[in-house]
């Protein structure tokens, strides 16, 4: 069974470095968008970082996604992942729930 994995990621460089990585970054994002792995993402407000939701089998497998981000490979965001199984929802997304 999958579980849901919130991404939270906080810059550490400025924006002018969060810059020269972001087509990197999307290159990332669909990449696992087309994988099925990632289910939305989004910038922060204000732009200290973004967060991703996840899909994944385990912390594990999670964590090797991570781990391929530009942003987290070249030091210019970190990554908090918070694992959580959804026990309420609304109509809207019970279909998706349904599929992990």
């Amino acid at each position: 069974m999958s579980a849901l994995f919130f991404f939270i990621l906080t810059y550490k460089k400025p924006l002018t470095e969060v810059e020269k990585f972001l087509d990197n970054h999307n290159e990332y994002l669909d990449k696992f968008y087309k994988e099925g792995k990632f289910i939305f993402s989004g910038r922060k407000n204000p732009r200290t970082g973004g967060v991703i939701l996840c899909n994944a089998d385990n912390l594990e497998e999670a964590k090797n996604i991570y781990y391929n981000d530009p942003f987290y490979k070249n030091g210019i965001a970190n990554y908090d992942v918070i694992e959580f199984q959804p026990t309420k929802f609304n109509n809207t997304f019970e279909q998706l729930i349904n599929k992990i």
